[in-house]
């Protein structure tokens, strides 16, 4: 497989299906976005955590692959026309979206009660956790923006939502894993 094709030298991509677009489209930005979180989320994984959850991180690489591969083919192409063969990707379901939740409640089982907002933070390994947090949730607010200008599945939305809170959990079981003090956010009011 050639790595470069210099069919983006003028600043478009192609799509799944063959469908020419800018580089800067809206689909373009989600999928990218989802990359980038996908990265980050291999940077959590290679730090000193525990197997379960080095294999939790995987399955979610993974499916952020198929996550993406979704946004990369357009609604056109989904569907079967005539004479044209159906696009064949795999999806994101309500399984792997309940898998997320199974994992979110496991962690939180053995936390103390969260009483007021965090701080990131706290260790190297927590920060990252929150930083792939922070790309999933605008990965998540861009894929809103694409819903509304082009209908996409909806499972996306849910994933990337319910991925969001399992990191924000996971960054918490990390803090408590190294043994590091959450810093808890308290406002001050100023007079």
């Amino acid at each position: 497989m050639k790595i470069y094709t210099k069919t983006g030298d003028k600043g478009s991509t192609s799509l799944y299906g063959g469908t020419r677009v800018s580089k800067d489209h809206i689909r373009i930005e989600a999928y990218g976005t989802v990359d980038e979180l996908n990265a980050n989320i291999g940077l959590v994984r290679e730090q000193q955590i525990d197997d379960l959850t080095s294999k939790s991180l995987l399955k979610i690489q993974n499916e952020l692959f198929t996550l993406g591969a979704m946004l990369a083919t357009p609604k056109e192409k989904e569907a079967l026309k005539s004479g044209k063969e159906r696009l064949n990707i795999p999806k994101i379901t309500e399984q792997s979206i309940s898998y997320l939740e199974e994992q979110i409640d496991k962690i939180n089982l053995a936390l103390p009660e969260m009483k007021h907002f965090v701080l990131p933070g706290g260790h190297t390994t927590v920060s990252y956790c929150h930083i792939a947090r922070c790309v999933c949730r605008r990965a998540e607010r861009i894929c809103v923006t694409l819903n509304s200008l082009e209908e996409i599945n909806i499972h996306i939305i849910m994933y990337l939502n319910r991925l969001s809170d399992y990191l924000f959990v996971l960054a918490r079981k990390l803090t408590y894993d190294n043994h590091c003090e959450e810093i808890p956010w308290i406002p001050t009011h100023k007079k």
